[in-house]
């Protein structure tokens, strides 16, 4: 099977109408895997594949535009009839069983081992399902963030997550043939923090012309931007062929 990007949603910070918040499903080598589950981001999955079938989710960070959808899976899973033949396994940050119990009002995550089976994810993570491999990288965000390698019989998928510009986000999308790239923000704030914790249109285009991808997809663009500006203004700088993701887009990488 080829590696496929379907686009399930792409807001930031909120869900709006026909438009969830951060998630993609990613196809290949006989491997699904949810990657980022933004709010209403399980509803869009269900167009494009049984949850239940799911290979794995990849989670880039706890921030809730980019995880709070695991809660819809846990009542579909453990409640919905959408039972799957045994627990999927979730690459997150390590406090995200913890978290996901919270919601329920418990102290322990024991009650989540027949649904998820929660795997840490750590600087340079790397795990095969079948012939998809997943490869992970930390990145500069406000919080614990990675970005994404996925590799799939020679073709190469990088994804940014949320993050600021910084030497482990280029290696990262060294020469991917598909670099899914955010750019929520329209320039960077003075004082911010130790640093950017968010890309603009431009820091995009740099880091895929830098890391020479073959092509950028740009993603998670917020409120102050429209996606069609964004990935105009990333294309003026990336000297490669730029796009923006689509919710229901399917690109072939």
């Amino acid at each position: 099977m080829p590696l496929t990007l379907t686009v399930l949603g792409t807001a930031s910070p909120h869900p709006g109408p026909d438009r969830p918040c951060s998630g993609y499903l990613l196809s290949g080598g006989g491997a699904e895997v949810w990657v980022d589950a933004g709010p209403g981001t399980f509803a869009a999955l269900q167009r494009h594949t049984d949850p239940a079938r799911l290979t794995a989710v990849w989670i880039s960070h706890l921030h809730a535009d980019h995880s709070a959808d695991l809660l819809s899976a846990a009542y579909a899973f453990a409640f919905g009839g959408m039972a799957p033949p045994a627990p999927v396994p979730v690459y997150a940050p390590g406090d995200c069983a913890r978290r996901l119990a919270g919601f329920f009002g418990r102290a322990d995550v024991d009650f989540l081992k027949g649904v998820f089976d929660f795997r840490d994810l750590y600087d340079g993570h790397d795990v095969r399902h079948w012939n998809l491999r997943l490869t992970a990288r930390a990145v500069a965000h406000d919080t614990e963030a990675y970005g994404l390698r996925a590799e799939c019989q020679g073709s190469v998928l990088a994804y940014s997550g949320d993050s600021g510009p910084c030497p482990a986000l280029t290696e990262l999308a060294s020469r991917a043939d598909l670099f899914l790239c955010e750019a929520d923000v329209d320039r960077h704030r003075e004082g911010e923090g130790p640093g950017p914790v968010h890309l603009t249109p431009e820091d995009a285009g740099r880091i895929a012309r830098d890391a020479r991808v073959r092509e950028l997809v740009v993603t998670h663009v917020g409120p102050t931007l429209t996606r069609e500006v964004a990935a105009a203004r990333a294309a003026a700088v990336s000297g490669r062929p730029t796009h923006m993701a689509v919710e229901g887009g399917t690109r072939t990488v």
